[in-house]
């Protein structure tokens, strides 16, 4: 079920031309949900209208929505469905917040020091 809400979560954004989309699987870093998915609107009125149609998406697909945050702004909204949450920022935000990092799984370090 996970790959399949990543999969019209994904595809929700492509329809409302998302830039810039990331998914990470989130598993192994947090209990609360599964799957991240984050991606990039050009305006307040596109990051609405992207984050809108994720949610009927999901829910046409058998996702509970827990909730959505952000809409009155648009800089950053957030759709809940549970095990999946998908967030659309304008880049600015997203720039600022930098979630990619946050959400990537360590990098190996190397060298000397990391054998030690």
């Amino acid at each position: 079920m996970r790959l399949k809400l990543q999969r019209i979560a994904v595809a929700a954004l492509e329809d409302v031309k998302a830039r810039d989309i990331a998914v990470f699987d989130v598993r192994k870093l947090t209990s609360l949900y599964d799957s991240l998915v984050i991606a990039s609107a050009d305006s307040a009125r596109q990051a609405k209208a992207l984050a809108a149609h994720v949610r009927d998406k999901l829910k046409e697909a058998g996702a509970d929505i827990v909730g959505m945050e952000g809409e009155d702004g648009g800089e950053w909204v957030l759709v809940d469905a549970g095990d999946i949450v998908v967030h659309v920022m304008q880049p600015a935000v997203r720039a600022y917040y930098n979630l990619e990092e946050l959400w990537s799984p360590p990098k190996a370090k190397r060298g000397r020091a990391a054998a030690a």
